[in-house]
């Protein structure tokens, strides 16, 4: 990808997790040494009135903001900064899907809005990102 493949404005191609998967949220806590328990027990989920499913580590939702920034640029060397908000959850078998827009080019590097929305459209995540288009 070069600078000349994109103007301000410009959407980024969407990535789309489609079904999150309560395993790999398991997995993903037990790797990371995370005890938080709605990350893999439902009772803990249910008495914290968060559902009855596995809640997604914030850290791998954002992740999916940069698969889709990697899988664009060509590599995950290219972001260069990524900045978020999290706004809400992501729970097993949901679809995800990230998105973004170019807002400016300068000296061959993009800055861009970034998202990740939830299928039915709720906004679970949104910021910034810079990317190197060299």
């Amino acid at each position: 990808m070069t600078v000349t493949d994109v103007t301000v404005g410009s959407a980024i191609p969407e990535f789309t997790v489609d079904g999150v998967s309560g395993e790999h949220i398991r997995q993903i806590a037990l790797i990371l040494q995370d005890p938080n328990p709605i990350h893999f027990d439902l009772d803990a989920v249910a008495r914290a009135g968060m559902g009855d499913r596995e809640i997604n580590q914030g850290g791998t939702t954002m992740a999916y903001i940069i698969d889709m920034l990697a899988a664009w640029t060509g590599s995950s060397d290219n972001v260069t900064q990524i900045k978020c908000r999290f706004r809400g959850n992501v729970r097993a078998g949901d679809t995800v899907i990230a998105g973004g827009e170019i807002t400016t080019i300068d000296a061959g590097f993009a800055e861009c809005s970034v998202w990740a929305d939830l299928a039915d459209g709720t906004r679970v995540i949104d910021g910034t990102a810079t990317v190197n288009l060299n």
